[in-house]
């Protein structure tokens, strides 16, 4: 008997994450090819708080990088693959404080 609960499983939809995305592809790829090959959207987010790093919205078909404008490069660059991390449930060490991810 299964336990659901204990299952790793992709929050993307089927057939949407590649199999075998390693952490250090995750971490090493150039940003924007790491996007392009995961058909992965980037968009400047209208939040301009700086509190706010950055957010990823999957859809059914689509997932969305969301991130602040003017962020810095170095921030940018760690949260995105932090969060890309997260949807694609590749394992990944946490993230440094003040940052923390949430999910809703």
């Amino acid at each position: 008997m299964t336990k659901f609960d204990d299952v790793q499983t992709s929050k993307l939809p089927t057939g949407y994450a590649p199999l075998g995305l390693s952490p250090e592809h995750l971490l090493n790829a150039p940003l924007l090819d790491l996007l392009s090959e995961l058909d992965v959207t980037l968009d400047e987010s209208s939040i301009a708080d700086a509190n706010f790093t950055g957010a990823v919205v999957v859809t059914r078909d689509r997932v969305i990088l969301s991130m602040r404008a003017g962020q810095p490069d170095c921030e940018r660059d760690a949260v995105a693959r932090a969060l890309l991390g997260r949807v694609l449930n590749v394992p990944l060490s946490p993230l440094p404080e003040p940052y923390r991810m949430s999910e809703v």
